[in-house]
């Protein structure tokens, strides 16, 4: 039974938590599943701050089918003695009070991920139930948490489960010893059951994500073996993850081209002062200027290819949205070879033009990684590096590495040295006349014709916000929609058939075909670089295709146009798919009662409609009308199922993660077939009767 007291003791812990868990999108982000995996993230970062001190080379994680999770570390575990503030045991301390632990300038880390001392805090107060076991002198600690409070849960010999039966302590807390180990063995481990009062009802831990950013943690961490294992499938998968190699073998690992360069290893440090509050014996804030150390280790190589991937951390923590550690890089890369191309500008034709970042950065892999004692991030989820001095750290140890290497008398360094600077002066020379040739189409343009395509056929409102393009399939589709429409504010653009697939495509071929040219002009925002999404025409853009397999496959090829040359559109939210129906039922009525109509959208809700009409005694007209395509329905049926707002059903398309989402794309529509082979084949459920024939 939970205790119905509520003493001073339940409010002094539960004061900061209760801030958590009012506002958790402050300290995880979101409660979807990127909230969820931050979570983990927090606790198992915790076990790899230790490894980076040395405390410990092994962590296992297992995913429960419970969806609990358990985090295991062989480190020194966390400190079971009483805090003499607090008058707290350390597990307490770590778990109940936010910016609290080791990481929150006690000096017990040199360089850690944790910044604000609240990870395990927030993590416990999200949870519905967290355990923690300690090994430590000899023995083995214990405590339990309810939602962030210590207590004891009564599990009755059966499997821990957060549905046992509760009981908060009251007078004081007890960090029970449950077993005994050895002197010399340290650890600790973690299991939690998420709060679903919390998280959304989809969430749930992504076993993509967690492998990749391992992977990622056993690269930055030599010598630092984890194990991963599921038991949430019907077979329990298991993978363990060490590499000695380092960030070298990283940057191996991700390079997606043939190398033009060897992997280039450069390291350097740098000091720097800041002024930052220190916590005195006497609980006073003393403003106290330190001196830092900041190490910095990169790994790069340029490719063939023209893609550019670039990975940067701060402690083994990725920081996804750079910060002032990856400025500082381009900043002193970019200066570094200006200067040395100035140098060659006779052998290169150089001429007055200036290398710019976009250059530089064609064809490189690079993994740059910082270590600084207590970093300044932007906001907990740390995605951004905020602390200034790094910058010029960075810049110095790249420029004077690159400066080593260029200077070199081996002759491998010569050779790809001068590839190097060739394929960047090609880059920006490729850039200029790309941009010259952009600037001649647009007077061109300008000058020939400022008229729309004449097949568009326009709306009279200049309320952006409140216009639609209907994107539609064939001249067939298009009567019917020029019927259905309300020419107030829809208008719509025709399209012949399949358009270029534009992600195999070059630019000038994209642009010099037809369909695509049309979607891009009447869309009157440009595109690629030049894309101004404040100049678009239309509030909304909705792809109006048949519901069959062609009407898929032009679906696919026109948001491959759109994220492709036109991403802000859909980062934007304003692009979408209509969905028409599939069937139209018509239920016959007795009498002079007029019929009614049912459209269903796919093979299974017919088969529940018809089925309930039948279980009802209706009579129904036989054969039922199957829609192969828009240009099928008269103008009345287009518009109440797929253009009227008021009963029309429209999917928006939208990106979530870029960086997935470019790998998606390019699986599905790039060059390289064998992948997209392989991912068809792969497919579950590929079966002759869900084939459109």
């Amino acid at each position: 039974m939970t205790s119905a007291d509520y003493s001073a003791r339940h409010l002094s812990v539960l004061e900061g938590l209760e801030a958590v868990r009012k506002r958790p999108g402050m300290y995880i982000g979101s409660t979807d599943s990127r909230g969820l995996m931050h979570c983990l993230w927090e606790i198992i970062d915790n076990s790899v701050d230790e490894a980076l001190g040395g405390h410990g080379n092994e962590i296992s994680v297992v995913l429960h089918k419970d969806e609990s999770v358990t985090v295991r570390d062989r480190a020194r575990g966390i400190p079971v003695d009483i805090e003499p503030k607090t008058g707290l045991s350390g597990v307490e301390v770590v778990f109940t009070k936010l910016h609290a632990g080791g990481k929150f300038g006690s000096g017990s880390y040199a360089a850690s991920g944790g910044l604000h001392g609240v990870g395990a805090s927030v993590v416990n107060a999200l949870s519905e139930r967290l355990d923690v076991e300690v090994d430590r002198d000899g023995k083995v600690w214990a405590m339990s948490f309810h939602r962030g409070e210590p207590g004891v849960f009564d599990d009755r010999g059966g499997e821990p489960t957060p549905d046992a039966p509760f009981t908060p302590f009251v007078a004081g807390s007890e960090l029970r010893v449950v077993g005994k180990v050895g002197k010399n063995v340290t650890g600790t481990r973690i299991r939690y059951w998420a709060d679903r009062q919390i998280f959304t009802k989809g969430a749930s831990f992504q076993t993509d994500e967690l492998l990749d950013r391992v992977r990622q943690t056993a690269f930055l961490v030599p010598n630092l073996r984890l194990d991963i294992t599921d038991e949430r499938p019907a077979e329990p998968t298991r993978e363990t993850f060490h590499f000695e190699g380092g960030i070298g073998e990283f940057v191996d690992h991700l390079a997606t081209d043939a190398p033009l360069t060897d992997t280039w290893r450069m390291t350097g440090s740098g000091t720097f002062t800041e002024t930052v509050p220190v916590l005195q014996d006497n609980g006073h804030m003393i403003p106290t200027e330190l001196t830092r150390e900041c190490d910095v280790d990169i790994a790069l190589r340029w490719g063939t290819g023209y893609d550019t991937v670039f990975k940067s951390f701060v402690n083994i923590i990725s920081t996804p949205k750079g910060g002032t550690h990856q400025a500082g890089f381009e900043q002193g890369m970019l200066k570094f070879l200006r200067a040395e191309a100035e140098k060659n500008s006779r052998r290169l034709k150089l001429g007055n033009d200036k290398l710019e970042k976009d250059d530089i950065l064609a064809g490189l892999t690079a993994v740059l990684t910082v270590r600084l004692p207590e970093p300044q991030f932007e906001g907990q989820t740390k995605e951004i590096l905020g602390t200034p001095a790094v910058r010029n750290i960075v810049s110095q140890v790249i420029s004077k590495a690159m400066a080593d290497k260029f200077a070199s008398s081996k002759r491998d360094d010569k050779a790809q040295s001068a590839l190097v600077l060739d394929k960047i002066v090609s880059e920006m020379k490729s850039r200029i006349s790309a941009r010259a040739h952009k600037e001649t189409q647009r007077r061109k343009n300008a000058l020939e014709s400022s008229s729309l395509p004449a097949k568009l056929v326009d709306c009279r409102s200049n309320d952006v916000a409140n216009s639609e393009l209907f994107i539609v399939e064939g001249d067939s589709a298009l009567g019917t929609a020029k019927l259905a429409r309300d020419s107030e504010y829809q208008a719509l653009l025709p399209i012949r058939g399949k358009i270029l697939n534009v992600q195999k495509a070059s630019v000038s071929d994209m642009l010099s075909n037809a369909e695509c040219a049309s979607i891009i002009q009447v869309i009157g925002a440009g595109s690629g670089r030049s894309f101004d999404l404040e100049s678009a025409r239309y509030g909304k853009v909705i792809i109006m295709s048949d519901a069959d397999v062609d009407g898929a496959h032009i679906r696919t090829l026109l948001l491959t146009l759109f994220f492709r040359y036109m991403p802000e559109m859909i980062r934007d939210g304003r692009v979408y798919a209509a969905v028409p129906p599939l069937h139209r039922v018509v239920v016959m009525n007795p009498g002079s009662k007029p019929n009614e109509t049912i459209y269903t959208y796919s093979e299974a809700e017919l088969m529940g409609v018809l089925a309930s009409l039948k279980k009802s005694g209706k009579k129904y007209q036989d054969p039922i009308q199957r829609y192969k395509g828009l240009g099928e329905m008269d103008a009345d049926q287009l518009a109440t199922t797929t253009m009227d707002r008021r009963h029309r059903t429209l999917r928006r398309v939208n990106e979530g993660d870029a960086e997935m989402a470019t790998k998606v794309f390019e699986l599905l529509m790039g060059n390289d077939v064998a992948p997209r082979k392989e991912f068809i084949i792969a497919g579950d459920g590929l079966n002759h009767d869900r084939i459109d024939v």
